[in-house]
């Protein structure tokens, strides 16, 4: 049985209990994980502040910079590795960890070792009472012990995102990775000493949230700032966390997501992007669709399409080259989306497609954590399977009349992260993205990502914004050093 253990200080050790980590395509327990307690937490933590007190604080832009360019080559050889853990720890298809996850965390270091070699000094001259004048130098500086707690969807991908900019400004790390993957965080351990980052820069320590690992972290005095992806409820008890010591955060939390479909757009482009953005990682991605409004002369159409391309998506296995959707990541979290799609039967919604557990899955993945693609009509707006974040393979389609109305529908909701919109009227695609409250809109496309952007929401989905130098404003404090001439 593998056994998966802390990462602390340069070194791997154990905790105060184990538990079990099982393969969600089969059911199968692969695992042992090492769980921390507030000894081991306290040692990573220790060990981030020595190291800002060591040769990691006086390291210069460009030094940090060349170590996360070969933190990113250190990712690449060992890409096989890598990638069995990703497929073992998430049951998601190979070919999608292979051509998103690994990929998009050896960019994210490469990205931001670029960003930070491009980040400039200011430099500003002002007159003082004497006349000679003075200059001002604004700098950036690490904020010291950063927490990161990381979510199970794109386990590497979104602890890379905040891992890389945070060492390229110079922090110290103490990544809590969700107890549902814990493997590519640990690896990743065994690349930055390769690479050659000093002890203490970067430690995992594994566990649960509240009463574990998660709440001991997020509580300890000597971090300096946290930053997390993962539910909007874990995000409230984090914030409040934070607020002993005034800590700054940074949260990219859920959403309920909604897509615009307009009678006037390219049909089959609109129908394949929302394809995407319902059952892309089996509904697990927080920008994913789970509200779709169809204008109605083009309803009934593009949902009989919708509900097609739902029933022709193949369940199985990860290493099948044709599976188009892998399991959920827990049996736990299959029994949530089943409690909403008994919900949307109770509530008198039309299915659709899906709608249950698939009854002809091998024997090899009979008890893994499978759900079939659904889709719903025929609820009301004020519905829980409409109004909450489900975090599965699933949307509800509604029609609409007109723009101001589906302008409405669209933001009447807590979140506000993500939205899509297809429309060939240039005219209507500009005015109704900037009356969409989200973060992110999406024209014509969905998921498309530019990593200097910035990414992030409002209201309950989120605080700041991450992506190229929006990264590197959180991960750093401004001085101001005023020199008289």
């Amino acid at each position: 049985m593998k056994q998966i253990l802390n990462q602390i200080g340069g070194a791997p050790c154990a905790g105060i209990a184990w538990f079990d980590k099982r393969n969600p395509a089969t059911g199968r327990m692969f695992a042992r994980v090492a769980e921390a307690g507030p000894a081991e937490v306290d040692r990573a933590v220790a060990a981030a502040r020595a190291s800002l007190a060591g040769s990691w604080g006086r390291s210069s832009t460009g030094e940090r910079a060349d170590l996360l360019i070969a933190i990113a080559d250190g990712i690449e050889r060992r890409f096989a590795e890598f990638l069995d853990a990703e497929v073992e720890d998430t049951g998601k298809p190979r070919s999608q960890a292979s051509q998103v996850d690994i990929p998009r965390s050896i960019a994210n270091f490469r990205n931001f070792a670029e960003a930070i070699r491009q980040h400039s000094t200011e430099y500003f001259e002002g007159g003082t009472p004497d006349g000679r004048g003075a200059i001002h130098l604004t700098q950036r500086r690490p904020i010291g012990v950063v927490a990161v707690l990381a979510p199970w969807n794109l386990p590497l991908l979104l602890l890379s995102w905040k891992v890389a900019p945070a060492l390229a400004c110079g922090n110290a790390v103490v990544c809590k990775p969700s107890e549902e993957t814990p493997q590519t965080a640990t690896l990743l351990a065994g690349v930055m000493r390769d690479a050659g980052v000093p002890d203490g820069v970067y430690s995992v320590v594994h566990g649960y949230g509240a009463g574990s690992a998660g709440e001991l972290l997020c509580r300890h005095p000597d971090v300096d700032a946290i930053t997390l992806t993962g539910e909007s409820r874990t995000g409230t008890a984090v914030m409040k966390a934070a607020a002993e010591g005034t800590r700054a955060v940074s949260f990219e939390l859920g959403g309920k997501n909604p897509s615009l479909v307009f009678a006037d757009c390219d049909f089959d482009a609109a129908l394949e992007g929302t394809v995407r953005s319902v059952f892309q990682n089996s509904g697990q991605i927080c920008v994913g669709t789970e509200r779709v409004y169809v204008e109605r002369p083009i309803y009934a159409r593009f949902v009989a399409a919708l509900g097609k391309a739902a029933q022709s998506l193949k369940l199985g296995s990860p290493d099948d080259p044709r599976t188009a959707m892998g399991p959920l990541i827990s049996e736990k979290h299959r029994r949530k989306v089943l409690a909403y799609y008994a919900r949307a039967r109770a509530e008198g919604a039309t299915v659709i497609a899906g709608g249950g557990i698939p009854a002809d899955m091998p024997t090899d993945l009979a008890e893994g954590a499978w759900v079939q693609p659904t889709i719903w009509t025929g609820l009301t707006e004020d519905s829980p399977v409409v109004r909450e974040e489900i975090f599965g393979p699933c949307c509800h389609i509604a029609p609409f009349d007109n723009e101001d109305e589906v302008i409405a529908r669209a933001n009447d909701t807590e979140f506000g992260l993500a939205a899509a919109l297809w429309t060939t009227n240039l005219s209507r695609a500009h005015r109704v993205a900037t009356r969409l409250d989200a973060g992110i809109v999406w024209v014509n496309t969905w998921g498309h990502r530019d990593l200097r952007t910035p990414f992030g929401g409002t209201r309950r989905s989120g605080i700041g914004r991450e992506g190229g130098r929006h990264s590197l404003e959180f991960y750093s404090e401004l001085k101001d050093v005023c020199i008289k001439l």
